[in-house]
Order: structure tokens, then C-alpha cells, then sequence
């Protein structure tokens, strides 16, 4: 049975990302994105996944949200010296403007990327 094309819009809308990809989908990027450094094993993290996807839905079209596994991309955390996840960095221009640390609201995360138009 195919799954419902609402659940399809939101996995697409946040991005996964790896060590090979984020340079290109983060530091490249021409929009503001906003990356979740997260493990499937973190309750907290799995809390937040449908606030970004929430997210993903409401800044469609001008901005990123994107997810990174810190223990897929261990080099990643580190070079953004995560040591406690979720971990949620806004980037424009391939600059971090903002570091978050904990489960945010859908409102304190749009909030934060509409002051990055």
C-alpha cells in the first residue's frame, strides 16, 4: 500500500544529510538552512522530528531543514562541537548564524529562519 502523498511532501522536505552531501546542501546553499544533528536512539531527537517536519512545510520554498546522524557523520558533530543532541545550527550563506541546543518549538525554529531572509 503506498503511503499518503502528505507523508511523502514532509520526507522530502527535510533533507538527510551526510559528510559527502553537506557540504554542497548546507555550505553552498544560496537559502537559509537549518540542520538538526540528531541520533535514532535520543528520545528528545525523535521528539522533534515532526516539529521539523512542520517546519520543512511551513518555509517550503525558501528556506532548508535538514537532519544529520552524529553517529553516521561523527567528523561533522565534532567540527560543529556537538556534545549534546538535538542540536539544531542556522546557517545563511554557509555561515552558522545560531546554535540551538534541545527540543524547540515549531514557532522558536520559524521564528529563527524568518529573521534569516
Amino acid at each position: 500500500m503506498p503511503l499518503p502523498a502528505q507523508f511523502l511532501d514532509n520526507m522530502e522536505k527535510v533533507i538527510e544529510l551526510n559528510e559527502q552531501n553537506f557540504d554542497t546542501q548546507v555550505l553552498q546553499a544560496t537559502q537559509p538552512v537549518l540542520v538538526d544533528f540528531w541520533a535514532p536512539w535520543c528520545g528528545p531527537c525523535r521528539m522533534q522530528h515532526p516539529i521539523l517536519e512542520a517546519v520543512a512545510t511551513r518555509v517550503n520554498g525558501w528556506a532548508t531543514v535538514a537532519k544529520l546522524n552524529v553517529d553516521d557523520a561523527p567528523r561533522l558533530a565534532e567540527r560543529y562541537r556537538i556534545t549534546s543532541i538535538p542540536t539544531l545550527l542556522l546557517f545563511k550563506n554557509g555561515e552558522q548564524m545560531r546554535q540551538m541546543v534541545g527540543v524547540q518549538s515549531e514557532s522558536t525554529l520559524v521564528n529563527a529562519m524568518e529573521a534569516m531572509k
